[in-house]
């Protein structure tokens, strides 16, 4: 969305699938078809439970309420949370509890089928048992796609990541497989923050 704001400059490139997203000629809505995001304070649609889920395949042309209807509970179930909703799909995604309106936020993104999924500190906001449940959704669906989490829970890396970068100072500083990450970092410094000495 940095293109909205004119007084955000950007460096570098960041490629998918060997394109640079900065590229002047790179069409955004390519980027956000095939890239969901899901901030770290659940963010609903002042809508319905099913408005909020067909909005994005609206978006994209898909009008035939059969096909709608279809996507909405593949999606709410792909979030764990059909059975929670699937008797008030009209009512206002507000009125949802923060855990049950961050799985809509993940809803929302899986009704566009995209390649990876963002997710910037997915569980900071929510209760234990909340965060549980949106931690083994990630594990449910990771075999499907891309799943990027931002997290400075070092616990919560541990448990669900296949594999870890460490950032420090807007650098990577070390990346590898989560188990090497966690018990035997090449780097001195990450050691020293995995082990709670600075951070």
């Amino acid at each position: 969305m940095i293109e909205l704001v004119p007084s955000v400059k950007t460096s570098g490139e960041i490629l998918y699938r060997g394109d640079n997203i900065f590229d002047k000629n790179y069409k955004v809505e390519k980027l956000r078809t095939r890239v969901g995001m899901v901030f770290q304070k659940p963010n609903p649609f002042p809508k319905s439970i099913y408005d909020n889920i067909t909005y994005g395949p609206r978006i994209h042309g898909i009008t035939d309420k059969k096909i709608l209807d279809e996507i909405v509970e593949k999606s709410l179930r792909g979030a764990a949370i059909w059975d929670e909703t699937k008797d008030r799909l009209t009512q206002n995604a507000y009125g949802l509890s923060g855990g049950q309106q961050q799985r809509i936020c993940i809803a929302r993104c899986l009704a566009i089928e995209p390649d990876v999924i963002l997710m910037d500190e997915p569980t900071s906001a929510l209760d234990p048992i909340s965060t549980l449940k949106v931690e083994e959704l990630v594990q449910e669906i990771k075999d499907q796609y891309s799943i990027i989490i931002v997290t400075h829970n070092m616990q919560q890396a541990a448990r669900i990541s296949d594999k870890t970068a460490f950032f420090l100072n807007g650098y990577v500083n070390e990346y590898d497989t989560t188990d090497k990450i966690f018990s035997n970092p090449a780097d001195e410094q990450t050691e020293r923050y995995i082990s709670g000495r600075f951070g």
